[in-house]
């Protein structure tokens, strides 16, 4: 009887291995499109925080009211970043992007002054944006607010669209990982159906029986995930190293939460399939399992 059990043990070795391989493939396609969701969210925010707001002011309004209008928008929730822009800092940014001096041809600078703002990523939307517009235009000292109204709009647009096509993918892939996972396991319980047996056979209880094979479910999960989250950071080092600007959109606690999620994943999904394979033979008559 040990023999029988120390060679069904020796058979359903090269089947824990595979199976491990197998869990962490599939694991490493699922983290690889979290990956993908991670950076593509941060790629939006990133480009929304980019968009810059003037805040032309009127002719008559001074250097010091402008800076107090200044520091009450820096205080306003919609805004990341703000600063101030005088007509003679206008007319020098006119004079080095264009190369002319045009003051000197005019005689007078007829550029406004303005407050430029770069507004958060979730205020970044026609309406929100519409909004915080017809708030500044109430003060008596904007002249007009002016930002690329068609680049918002059809910004706000793509995102939309590219996070149903994202979502509906990540449902598609969780669904199929599931299934693989399963599978993947149950095949490489196969193997192991007649030591099951065999010692339900002697007496075991069905907890006794399980706890091993749970055990072991346990520690592959695991290793299936550690496999994925190596083969994923490969990835994000050499993704980096091609393109150096990555780093900067790159959220570790996002990332971080991504790897306990394969690791969480992995065990839960092989804990729960190994078990009920295990409890799936053990009902089996064993006329049934040839």
């Amino acid at each position: 009887m040990a023999q029988v059990g120390k060679s069904s043990a020796k058979r359903s070795k090269p089947s824990y291995v595979m199976s491990v391989i197998g869990v962490a493939l599939v694991l490493f396609l699922l983290g690889t499109l979290g990956l993908i969701v991670i950076h593509a969210q941060k790629l939006s925010t990133y480009f929304r925080e980019n968009i810059e707001i003037q805040v032309i002011l009127r002719d008559d309004v001074n250097d010091k009211t402008a800076q107090a209008l200044k520091d009450t928008l820096a205080t306003r929730p919609f805004v990341k970043s703000v600063e101030y822009v005088s007509k003679d800092m206008a007319a020098e940014r006119f004079k080095k992007d264009f190369g002319e001096d045009f003051i000197a041809l005019l005689k007078s600078n007829p550029l406004y002054a303005s407050i430029n703002f770069k507004a958060n990523a979730r205020y970044v939307n026609p309406d929100s944006l519409k909004v915080v517009e017809d708030r500044l235009l109430e003060n008596s000292n904007v002249r007009e607010v002016y930002y690329q109204r068609a680049l918002v709009s059809k910004l706000s647009d793509n995102v939309r669209k590219i996070g149903v096509v994202i979502l509906g993918i990540s449902i598609i892939l969780s669904i199929v990982v599931i299934v693989l996972i399963d599978n993947t396991i149950r095949l490489a319980m196969f193997s192991n159906r007649f030591l099951i047996k065999t010692m339900q056979m002697v007496g075991a209880t069905r907890g006794f029986i399980a706890r091993p094979f749970d055990l072991r479910s346990i520690v592959n999960g695991l290793i299936s995930a550690v496999l994925a989250i190596i083969g994923i950071c490969i990835i994000m080092y050499y993704a980096q190293k091609e393109l150096p600007e990555i780093s900067a959109m790159r959220d570790y606690t996002l990332v971080g939460f991504l790897f306990a999620g394969l690791i969480l994943i992995g065990i839960c999904i092989s804990l729960f399939s190994t078990h009920r394979s295990v409890m799936k033979y053990l009902r089996l008559k064993l006329d049934d399992l040839y």
